[in-house]
């Protein structure tokens, strides 16, 4: 009886044991490599839909760029090893505000980026455009938030189709991604010309007209430029996607977008 209790007792301490070496090198790999990250608005339509989850790849801009294990040492104590492309998809921390943004990024150190009639131009180069069709979506709440998706043919009853102008964007490296464009007459669609400091970087929402991005300087509440030790990692592969207000509600998921990837 005693054998059998002492086993019983090792057996339980095995179990507890393996759980914690489990969750040690679940919380490395988290911290060091991999971070989920689940789209909570539609600023990246129609690359990223509200309700992706994905993991981002923490490794893509050298292993110091996460630096520190377990986030034990500030941001500023994080070293780039590796420069990001123009047009990858990056989650940052917002250099104000407590909380994690994903953006396409668009302006690299030293260039001059400004946005006419809804056109970029990058150091007096407009970026061309390829007319795409249209974006179309239920007008309909998305996400836990409950949002509204804007539309290029409002006014549209709720339940009605929602139809945005799509055009596909080369940037100067050659990197091709789709845009999204409501009106060429909003606030951001014309711009001065913004000069990005050393060591920072201008990101821009691909739904053009509904992306708080660097457009926007942090003295009336947007983003402004990001410095590079705020740069968390790329976004490369979406594993599923939720069309409902909860990742959890499975009978909402959208079954094109299992392990899609991002670009």
């Amino acid at each position: 009886m005693a054998d059998k209790t002492a086993r019983k007792e090792n057996g339980l301490w095995e179990t507890v044991k393996t759980i914690f070496w489990a969750l040690i090198i679940a919380g490395i790999f988290r911290t060091l490599f991999f971070q989920p990250f689940w789209i909570p608005s539609g600023s990246m339509k129609d690359t990223l839909l509200i309700g992706d989850f994905l993991f981002v790849n923490k490794m893509a801009y050298g292993y110091s760029a996460v630096s520190c294990p377990f986030s034990i040492c500030p941001i500023s104590g994080r070293i780039l090893e590796r420069e990001p492309e123009r047009g990858d998809v990056v989650v940052f921390r917002h250099p104000t505000k407590d909380v994690d943004f994903i953006k396409r990024l668009i302006g690299m150190p030293g260039d001059r980026i400004q946005m006419q009639n809804g056109i970029v131009i990058i150091n007096g180069t407009p970026v061309p455009q390829e007319p795409n069709g249209f974006f179309t979506e239920p007008k309909e709440p998305q996400g836990p938030g409950q949002q509204l998706p804007s539309c290029s043919n409002d006014p549209v009853p709720q339940g009605g189709e929602c139809r945005v102008e799509r055009a596909t964007e080369t940037l100067p490296n050659g990197v091709r991604h789709d845009v999204l464009n409501i009106t060429n007459a909003a606030y951001a669609d014309n711009t001065p010309e913004f000069t990005v400091p050393e060591g920072q970087y201008f990101f821009m929402g691909d739904n053009r007209d509904n992306s708080e991005d660097s457009r926007f300087p942090p003295q009336i509440g947007g983003l402004g430029y990001v410095p590079k030790e705020y740069l968390i990692g790329r976004a490369d592969l979406i594993l599923f996607s939720s069309a409902g207000k909860s990742l959890l509600y499975f009978w909402t998921w959208r079954p094109d977008r299992f392990l899609k990837s991002v670009h």
